[in-house]
This record gives structure tokens, C-alpha cells and sequence, in this order.
């Protein structure tokens, strides 16, 4: 190479050098001044974010005495302050990524210029990136340009900003230097090298050295030894290369790198780098992640963590905030009260039964709230179905399909006190056979109206209810001719209209093909709500069927129903919600809906009373509380559909109410078979012989009875006169 030729090149790499140095430090003057500006207040914006707004945590989800049962997360990170950081994890950092990160302002200008040159005169790129700097790098590829939520495009837009934080070009290196030099004006060396080791990720999606502590060696930072320090310190310059389960001979050279730089660091004594060099690696056996979502609650908690992220959901979270925001969610679920209902769910029918769901969903009555206490089934919760598992909500959500059967006299009995059709000891008309003059619809045993229309008719269960009884007796024995003529008395408006009240409300809002949510304004029947199917129009009655409830119900809101009624007629959501703290251990408040007072005191009271006779002599679950020694006031009603497709009990003490399902969650057409505890199975003919009070009530029983146990024996509060008989 020629002098001259020498000359000019050390020239033009003292000039890039010294654009470098003016570009980290002072907008460019002239007509770039503009866009400078913008950039800087980007770069001031970005280095406040770093220093004021932390990285992604795991959210964490626990019973009612406040024992964890889930974690919810979209990066595992444990927050860690710098004081819970080993002094060996720091300097094994600080050694082998940036020996004077005490000494510079965020920027090595040696480094950096060293960068540069060699980029300049097409060389490869190199590094010589400060912690600070890495701190902002990762900060940008980890946290600011992480996926929001699932969408196509808004991976699309996260991908091309990881891309672009991880390019090598000097606009790239001249951004990150600058931000890290703002970001050492706002934060000291000790929360700088703490929000590195916060955000950083140590291979297999584990992010953070709290994690990383957990994860690697069942251990907490502070408790890290220099060897498990050296480890963790040498996986961040390349977590996939260095992952100690997939390449451990690697993970040893790279660990045994690093202790040798904090022994040239004066860091560390040359003997006690040969004593941890001899150590083996002591990582755990097996990855300690937990799972990411409610599968990690187990087979009888995950309903009830299902449950408290879809209700946080419609009440106004993301998903993204609720798996990033590192809250800590304390539910209403009494541990014991949801292991004695998946007992007795589990009693009744084996979990691994094909196409049989057995759920129980319990709810406290209250002025105030409506706490959930138990959601449970007989499957497991989890995502192998032939272990019997599923992630369907079957307790909570609308999954049985079939319906509720005559649990939906409740309301047709409900509407029609608060009309002043008649009071629970009225009589009534139960004849075995009834044609309605009112509705039409029937099947072909049914007269003919009119040309290609059939009348509503039906008949009850057997002949042995006899033409009238009082309302109380009818809802413990049910005839199902007795209360379509209550429909055609009182109208369906204020029936429909019930339901929704007391509590039907999600279930009132969906289709009655698949419990999806409907649409008010369609005339497409498959589409429309049930709210709007069943009821009259202007030129249609409404649909008699409802009172047999024969479309997609929700157990827990029909449990909820119970519950209203133990209230007083106080509506409020069946919430899974006992508290909610941030981050930083301050109380957050989501958006629940109000409580109501749907019906008067009075109404829901003699309600109460008309219903307290079904576990009585003569009553449709009297077999089942006997067989438990049932010997507390309830209110109850049974529930069976055509075929014995479902069947449902819904009852409740003033303690806890709740309502136990069974029905066929993957095909609903057919009936249920009951050859006794343990013994369901789905019938392979079309029908079953499956009753309300048979599976149902014996899950209810077997459960309230160990869950109330010695708690006091509390009475049904009184009937009021006007609610007793018709015309008062």
C-alpha cells in the first residue's frame, strides 16, 4: 500500500469517527434540523419509557385464602430489584459484556469507534455495545416490539420492529447510544444493570434473572453462586448456543469464559475460578416454566382460572394487560368447596365417560356480590381428552346445548306471582293432556290450526299428577301442562323478560342453536337471541316451549338465579373477583356490573318459600336428599329435556346456591343413561332415562353437604300474603 493511500484512508476513518461522535451528540443542523428534533424527542421519550415503565411480568392468579393456583404470562419474568441480585451475577455480567460499565456515561467511545471504522471500511459490524446499550436494545426487541395480541398484522408490525432494533447499520448504533445516554441522566449503574438483567432473555422464552434463577437452579438471585452466576452471565451473548440441556459442553467453555474474565476483571480469586470451573453446571433436570395460561390451575382449578380470565375480559381488560401486567388476582374460590364439587361431580360420572358432562357451579348469595365459590365438572380441566380432559368452560360458559328442561318453570312461576296470576298456594290446572289455544308449533300428534300449522301440545311425565294442585306443589312435582297454561295466562313478555332478570342474562343473549351470541335485529331464528325467539310479536304469542327449557343454558348463571332469589330479588354478576393488585401492590378496580333489584323483597321471598318443597316427600330430588341425609331448608327445582338429553338441579340455602348439570358437550342429540353413581353413559339409541332428580340432584347433595358441614342450619325467609294467593 502506498503512503498516500494510507494517509487518506486514516483520514476518512478520523472523519466517520468524528460524524459518530456529533450524530450521539447534537441534532444535525440546517434543513435535517426538523426531523432531528423529532428524533431526539423520540430518543428523550424512549429513554423515560426505560427508566420509568417496566417490562412485561407474570400475572398471577390465587384461591380465596390467597394460595397460588395459576400464572398467566406472555414473557416468564420474575421482577427482581437490584438489591435481590447476588453480587456474583453482577460482576459475572459486568466481566464478560462490559468491564467498564462503572467508568463510562452509557457509551465505550472505543469501542464504538472501533465499531464504526470497521463497518465504514467494509468490515463486518461488531459489537461493542455498553450494558446500557444492550439495556436498550433488549428493551426494544423484548418489550416495546413484542406482539400486542395474535393478530396477522400486528405480528407482522412487532417482527419488523425486532428487525429493526437488531440491524447492523450506524443509524441503528447511533440511536441506541444515544437513548443509553439519556437513559444514565435518569438511572443509576446499580437500576441500569438491574433493568438489563430484568428484560434480558436466558434462552427458551425465559426472560429476566428472576426467571432465569428459577428456572436454571430452583433458586432466587440473590442466592446464585459464582458458578450459576458465570452460567447465566455467558447465556445472554447467545441463549440458543449456550442453552445447557440442548448443548452442555458449550454452556461449560462459555461459563468457564466468563469466570475467566472476572478473574482478569479482579473479580474473582484464581482459585476459586478453578473450584467453580471443576463444579458440573447443576442445572435442574427439567425446565421449572410453569405453563403460561389457566392449564397450570390443574384438573380442578383451571375452570374457575378459565372463568376469572373471561370475566376480566368482558369487564374490560385485555388479554395482553392481563398477561403482562404482573397483577396478582385473588378469586372467590373456597379451595375445599371446589375439591368437594369435582368429588361429586366426579362421583357421579367418570371423567373419561364419552359425551357425558356432569358440572357443578356454586355461588353466595349477597346484597352486594355474588361470589363464585366452585366451578367444576367431572372432566379434568386440560388438554388431553383421552384423559378425560377439555378447556371447554362447561361449568361457566354455554356449553350445554340441549338445555335446562323445567328449571325454566322458575321463571314462568316468577313472572306470574309478580302479575298476580296467581300465589303459591293457588290452584292450578294440571291436566294430563293440554292442547294450547294460545301457542302453535306442535309436532304431528298435535291438531292442526290452520294449513301447515299445527297447535301447541303436550303432555306431563305420567298420569299420576291428577288435574290441579297448588303453585308450591306443582313446582316439587312439575307438570309440564300446568305451566304452559301459566304461560298463556301471564304472556310470554313477562316470562322471557324474567329470565334475563333473575339471571339468564349471557344465556338470554345467545342463539338457541349453539348459545353463540345472537343478534337482537336478525329475523334469521338460528341467529336471533333467545330473548327475541321466545318471545310474543306482534303477530306470534311467543313460544310456549320455553317454560321446559329446551335451549343452551350456562350452569352458573342458572346457579346465579338461585342465588338472586336467596337475595331478596337482588341481582348482582356471579363474580370470581375478591381482588385485584398491581404491580406495585396497589388495589386495581375493574368495571363489574351494578347489582339490581330485579324483583321486590316480598316477591322473591314467598318465590323462595313456593320452592321449598322439591327435596320434600312427594318432590322431584326427595330420593337423592334423602340418600345424602339432607336435613337443611332449600329451594330447589329439577330439570329433564326431551330424550333425557340433559337434566339440571338448581337449588340453594341462604349460605350458597348453586346448579348441577349433566348433558352430551360433543353431540347433544340423544338421551343420557342413568344406571347410578359412576355408571352415566350416553345412550346409543335416542332415548335415556336420565331425570333432574337423579344425577343432578346426587351431585348438588353430595357436594353442599360436605362443603356446609356443622355450619348453622339458617331458615327460608317468610312468604308475604299478597304473593300467596291471587286477587291480595
Amino acid at each position: 500500500m502506498r503512503k498516500t493511500d494510507g494517509l487518506l484512508k486514516l483520514l476518512g476513518l478520523c472523519v466517520l469517527a468524528g460524524v459518530l461522535v456529533a450524530g450521539v451528540l447534537f441534532p444535525v443542523a440546517g434543513a435535517a434540523g426538523v426531523m432531528s428534533n423529532r428524533a431526539s424527542e423520540t430518543v428523550d421519550n424512549m429513554s423515560s419509557e426505560l427508566a420509568n415503565v417496566p417490562p412485561p411480568l407474570v400475572t398471577t392468579v390465587t384461591d380465596s385464602a390467597g394460595a397460588p393456583i395459576a400464572t398467566l404470562y406472555k414473557q416468564y419474568r420474575l421482577p427482581t430489584s437490584p438489591e435481590q441480585i447476588s453480587p456474583a451475577m453482577k460482576w459475572a455480567l459486568v466481566s464478560v459484556e462490559d468491564k467498564r460499565f462503572y467508568e463510562h456515561h452509557g457509551v465505550d467511545w472505543k469501542g464504538t469507534m472501533r465499531a464504526a471504522i470497521s463497518n465504514g471500511t467494509g468490515g463486518d459490524t461488531q459489537g461493542a455495545s455498553t450494558l446500557t446499550q444492550q439495556y436498550v436494545k433488549n428493551y426494544l426487541i423484548n418489550v416495546v416490539n413484542r406482539p400486542k395480541s395474535d393478530s396477522k398484522e400486528d405480528q407482522a408490525e412487532a417482527r419488523i420492529g425486532r428487525e429493526k432494533a437488531q440491524e447492523q447499520s450506524i443509524a441503528r448504533k447511533l440511536k441506541e447510544a444515544r437513548i443509553a445516554i439519556q437513559l444514565e441522566t435518569k438511572m443509576n449503574k446499580d437500576q441500569i444493570l438491574a433493568g438489563y438483567l430484568n428484560v434480558v432473555e436466558f434462552s427458551r422464552q425465559v426472560f429476566g434473572i428472576g426467571a432465569a434463577a428459577k428456572t436454571y437452579f430452583n433458586t432466587t438471585p440473590d442466592k446464585l453462586t459464582v458458578g450459576q452466576a458465570a452460567l447465566l452471565a455467558g447465556l445472554v451473548n447467545n441463549p440458543n448456543t449456550f442453552d445447557p440441556w440442548n448443548h452442555p459442553v458449550a454452556a461449560k467453555q462459555r461459563r468457564d469464559t466468563v469466570l475467566q474474565r472476572m478473574v482478569d476483571n479482579n473479580k474473582l480469586a484464581p482459585a476459586d475460578a478453578a473450584k467453580a470451573k471443576a463444579e458440573p453446571l447443576g442445572v435442574v433436570p427439567e425446565l421449572q416454566k410453569p405453563p403460561a395460561n389457566c392449564s397450570g390451575a390443574g384438573p380442578e382449578n383451571g375452570f374457575f382460572c378459565q372463568y376469572v380470565e373471561d370475566y376480566l375480559l368482558k369487564n374490560g381488560m385485555t388479554k395482553d394487560d392481563l398477561y403482562t401486567g404482573g397483577y396478582t388476582i385473588k378469586s372467590t374460590m373456597d379451595e375445599r368447596a371446589n375439591h368437594e364439587a369435582k368429588v361429586s361431580a366426579e362421583t357421579q360420572v367418570n371423567k373419561t365417560q364419552p359425551n357425558v358432562a356432569n358440572t357443578l357451579s356454586l355461588v353466595k348469595p349477597g346484597q352486594d356480590r355474588h361470589e363464585v365459590v366452585a366451578l367444576a365438572a367431572n372432566r379434568d380441566y386440560g388438554g388431553d381428552k383421552d384423559k378425560g380432559q377439555t378447556t371447554y368452560a362447561l361449568p361457566s360458559g354455554i356449553w350445554n346445548v340441549s338445555g335446562a328442561g323445567s328449571s325454566y318453570k322458575i321463571f314462568t312461576a316468577a313472572a306470574a306471582l309478580q302479575n298476580h296470576v296467581l300465589g303459591i298456594y293457588s290452584t292450578m290446572e294440571t291436566p294430563s293432556f293440554h292442547v294450547s289455544p294460545v301457542f302453535t308449533g306442535g309436532g304431528p300428534n298435535c291438531p292442526t290450526v290452520s294449513r301447515g300449522t299445527r297447535a301447541y301440545c303436550l303432555s306431563n311425565a305420567s298420569d299420576s299428577y291428577g288435574g290441579q294442585m297448588s303453585l308450591q306443589q306443582a313446582l316439587a312435582t312439575s307438570p309440564n301442562t300446568g305451566f304452559v297454561i301459566l304461560e298463556e295466562k301471564t304472556g310470554m313478555g313477562p316470562i322471557v323478560d324474567m329470565a334475563s332478570k333473575l339471571g339468564m342474562r349471557d344465556t338470554m343473549a345467545g342463539t338457541i342453536s349453539n348459545g353463540g351470541k345472537g343478534d337482537p335485529n336478525s329475523s334469521d331464528p338460528n341467529k336471533m337471541t333467545q330473548s327475541k325467539f321466545f318471545a310474543p310479536t306482534p303477530n306470534s304469542p311467543g313460544q310456549g316451549s320455553f317454560t321446559l327449557g329446551v335451549s343452551p343454558t350456562s350452569g352458573l348463571e342458572l346457579g346465579n338465579v338461585a342465588a338472586t332469589i336467596l337475595s331478596h330479588g337482588k341481582w348482582c354478576p356471579p363474580t370470581p373477583i375478591g381482588g385485584i393488585t398491581d404491580r406495585d401492590g396497589k388495589p386495581k378496580q375493574i368495571k363489574e356490573a351494578a347489582c339490581e333489584q330485579v324483583v321486590e323483597p316480598a316477591l322473591a321471598d314467598t318465590l323462595a318459600i313456593g320452592m321449598s318443597k322439591d327435596d320434600q316427600p312427594g318432590g322431584t330430588s326427595a330420593k337423592a336428599a334423602g340418600a345424602a341425609g339432607w336435613n337443611r331448608p332449600i329451594i330447589g327445582k329439577t330439570g329433564t329435556t326431551q330424550v333425557s338429553g340433559s337434566a339440571t338441579f338448581v337449588a340453594g340455602t341462604p349460605q350458597l346456591a348453586g346448579a348441577a348439570m349433566v348433558f352430551r358437550p360433543d353431540s347433544p342429540n340423544g338421551g343420557i343413561i342413568d344406571g347410578g353413581p359412576g355408571n352415566i353413559s350416553a345412550a346409543k339409541s335416542t332415548n335415556g332415562n336420565m331425570f333432574g332428580g337423579g344425577t343432578p340432584a346426587r351431585t348438588w347433595f353430595g357436594a353442599m353437604k360436605n362443603i356446609l358441614g356443622d355450619q348453622p342450619i339458617e331458615q327460608l325467609p317468610g312468604s308475604a300474603p299478597q304473593y300467596e294467593r291471587a286477587g291480595r
